[in-house]
């Protein structure tokens, strides 16, 4: 059987795959050196597949990469924006605990039952609606 006639060969999609169907063609002499060539062809493509799947990796890895990237630095902002709001925060709690003898309960009953937790006075309703809510 020819390499044209074999069906590993009626397959061929490009016209690169058809020159190289002719080369083995004319090159083979022997059923040896069929078997050599078939070898040859079907290690190219293997190796060819193989350089495919791993350059689609390495665009996939690299795609991830970049999102991670992106997130972190949604992260990092986050974190920073966090950092200021916990900064003002506690400075408007140091500059309130001066003025404030109910800030710090000794017990949970004072905590629950303190009329200072349940008052609204103008400051502490100052405080709750912080320049930081969004």
């Amino acid at each position: 059987m020819s390499p044209i006639q074999n069906p590993r060969f009626s397959r061929l999609q490009n016209k690169s795959d058809r020159v190289t169907s002719l080369k083995i063609q004319i090159y083979v002499g022997s059923s040896d050196n069929i078997k050599k060539v078939m070898r040859r062809e079907k290690n190219r493509i293997a190796a060819q597949k193989s350089r495919m799947r791993q350059t689609q990796k390495a665009d996939s890895l690299h795609l991830e990469s970049e999102n991670l990237e992106k997130e972190n630095a949604a992260l990092r902002k986050e974190v920073k924006r966090l950092t200021e709001e916990a900064k003002y925060l506690s400075s408007v709690l140091t500059t309130h605990e001066p003025l404030c003898s109910g800030l710090a309960p000794q017990t949970t009953h004072d905590l629950l039952y303190s009329p200072h937790h349940h008052g609204s006075s103008a400051f502490h309703h100052s405080i709750a609606v912080s320049h930081y809510q969004h």
